[in-house]
Order: C-alpha cells, then structure tokens, then sequence
C-alpha cells in the first residue's frame, strides 16, 4: 500500500477506529463527555464485584446503541453490578472512544465493526477484545426521488457517508465495486462522488441540495426521509439472512483480565436488556429515546424514531462472520491491509451468561482466543 494511503486509512480508520459506527445515526466527531444521569440506584446491601468501586461504559447516543441506552435508563447494569458503580461516558465517534479504552478512561464500550477491526490491528491484537454483540441492521442508501429513481442512477450522483474509512463508507464502496464502477478510495472522486459528511450536518446537506443522498446509519436515514428523501436500498438486504453487525460490546484486554466477574455482570446486563427490548419493543424505544434527550438534550421526533427502530435487530451474537466480511470490504477498497482478526473475539462469558439466562451460545467464526 503506498505510504500516502497508509497514512490515510490509519487517519480514517482510525477515525474509524470507532466510528461511528456507525455509529448508528451519528454522531459528531471528536470528545467525549462524562455523563451520570441514571435512573440506577445501588440497592440497600448490595456488595461490589471484586471489591471494585466502578466500571466505565462508553457508549455514543445513537440508536444502535440501544442496549447500551436502555440498559442504562432502566438501571439494568446497574441492577447486576451491585455495589460497583457503573460510571458512562458518551463519544461522538469511534476514534475517541478507541483511545478511551486505551488510556482506561474507560473500560467496556459499545461501537462498530470498523473501529473495532482498526482498534485491534493497531494495537497488534494487545488493546482490546470484543465480548458481544449488541445491534444489527440499521443502515440505509437514502436518496433525492427527483434526481434518483433507480440504483444505475446513483453513478454520477453525490452521496454521502459518515467518514472516510467508517463502517458505512466501507460498505458504500463495496457496494460501489459490485456495480463495476471506479472510485478513488481515499479522495472519494470516481463514478460516484462519495462525500464524507458528518451525520450531524447531513440532513442540511441535502436540504442545500450538495448531496444527492447518502449510505448512513439510522437516525440519519430516517432524518433524511422526513425531509423528503427516500429509501433505495436497506443494507440488510445485500447481507445473508438480512443480518451484519453494527455494533459490538468491547473491552480493554487488561479490563477483561482483571476484573472476569465484572465484566460478566455488564453482559447479563446486556443480555437481559436486550431480552427485554425485544419483549417489550415500544417501551424500550421509549426508553432509549428518553436516554438520548438526556444525552443530548433532544428527543428524536416519532417520525424519525418509529421508522429508524424497526430497521435495528438487537442482538447478543457479535455476527463475527460479518465482521470478518467487513474487513475483506476494507481491503478490496484499499483502505486496510489483510488484517489477522484470530483472537479479536473473547465470548467465553457471555456464553456462560447466555447459559444461564437458558438462551443459546454464539460463535466467533474462527476468530477467537486461541
């Protein structure tokens, strides 16, 4: 690869490096923010796990990132963790959150494939593990109905992704290969103009008319659609079975080492969230909205909610197979040597966990501790 694209994929993977993953329906880029607002309360006579005072959670304020949202809003991490405080952190994009992991200003995160893949390869496999799964689906090409009715027309046309190298640029430029068309990876110049756009100001960009659509997450998608766009094409549908993971459950290496029974207590957290999400579908939407207004000081509109929830499964199994699909994406566009994801994956405790709650195991498609 030469040294100026190298460069570049390290600058946007690495931006990727946690991307938004995604980012479901992103965020901006750049800090994060301590945030405790909570409805968790530590329970009369509960004890801490390990003797630990608290775990960090680091999350972004998206959709795809329900379990982490709801599981937050309802107390559920709290309830299993006991005594031991779960303390969270918001990210506007994977690459500050990827750093927090690394410098343990926080210990478990919620994000994306991309950053994820990028985080673990840069670090020579040492940084961190992903230990779950958490959301799949949630990503649509949404574009301008009066100047594309089919996908031949999207070639010529200016659409948008969240950042160069992020989850969902991958994937558009993949998609982009597939139709035989030719674009510059890194300059996103070519049959299709792809042009990295902040999730915050897309809505304005197609609003101004300088994008003509874009391949993003949700709620991006739907904030488009309720300006008038439309759906072309719902990335689950290139996917078997109609599923790919958008978000993963991580943890830094030594997190994980020291402290096994903390980290299975934010699991079951994150299992019997995602239980309840599933059973109670309008409550939990409720839930995680009610979070992100707190997050962010604004509730998402039902309009833009209702549509955007119902494209998102959620998940325990992390699709490692589609994660490992993911990385080929990155490679064939240039933007990633072949990386070696072997030892990437760590789900001995949430198998144990999902054991327990008498759910089945997953796999990690070959790409586990050895």
């Amino acid at each position: 690869m030469p040294a100026n694209r190298s460069v570049l994929l390290r600058r946007g993977l690495a931006v990727a490096t946690a991307l938004p993953l995604l980012t479901l329906a992103a965020c901006g880029y750049g800090s994060d923010s301590k945030d405790e607002n909570t409805n968790a309360k530590v329970a009369a006579g509960a004890e801490k796990i390990d003797d630990l005072s608290s775990v960090r959670i680091g999350y972004f304020g998206n959709l795809t990132h329900a379990t982490a949202l709801v599981g937050k809003q309802q107390g559920l991490f709290q309830k299993e963790l006991g005594a031991t405080k779960a303390e969270y952190a918001t990210f506007n994009a994977g690459p500050s959150e990827i750093e927090a992991l690394n410098s343990g200003s926080i210990d478990i995160g919620w994000i994306g494939p991309s950053p994820s893949i990028n985080g673990y390869t840069k670090s020579d496999g040492k940084s961190l593990r992903i230990i779950g799964g958490s959301a799949s689906g949630g990503v649509k090409l949404v574009v301008n109905p009066k100047k594309i009715k089919t996908l031949k027309d999207v070639k010529g046309k200016n659409i948008a992704t969240p950042q160069l190298g992020n989850t969902q640029d991958v994937a558009f430029l993949n998609w982009i290969a597939d139709q035989g068309w030719k674009v510059d990876a890194e300059s996103g110049k070519g049959d299709v103009s792809v042009v990295r756009t902040d999730n915050k100001i897309t809505p304005d960009a197609y609003k101004s008319g300088s994008i003509d659509g874009a391949w993003v997450p949700e709620p991006t998608a739907s904030k488009l659609v309720a300006e008038g766009a439309k759906v072309l094409l719902d990335e689950s549908d290139l996917w078997p079975d109609k599923k790919f993971v958008i978000t993963n459950i991580i943890v830094s290496q030594k997190f994980l080492k020291e402290h096994p029974k903390v980290v299975e207590a934010v699991l079951t957290g994150a299992v019997k969230t995602n239980a309840w999400i599933n059973a109670n579908p309008e409550k939990a939407k409720a839930a995680a909205n009610a979070q992100l207004k707190i997050d962010s000081g604004k509730a998402l509109k039902p309009e833009v909610i209702d549509p955007a929830w119902k494209s998102i499964q959620f998940t325990n199994d992390p699709l490692a197979a589609t994660l490992n699909t993911e990385a080929e994406h990155a490679v064939k566009a240039g933007l990633l040597k072949k990386p070696d994801l072997v030892g990437i994956y760590d789900l001995t405790l949430l198998n144990k966990v999902l054991k327990a709650q008498g759910e089945s195991t997953v796999d990690d498609a070959g790409l586990g501790v050895k």
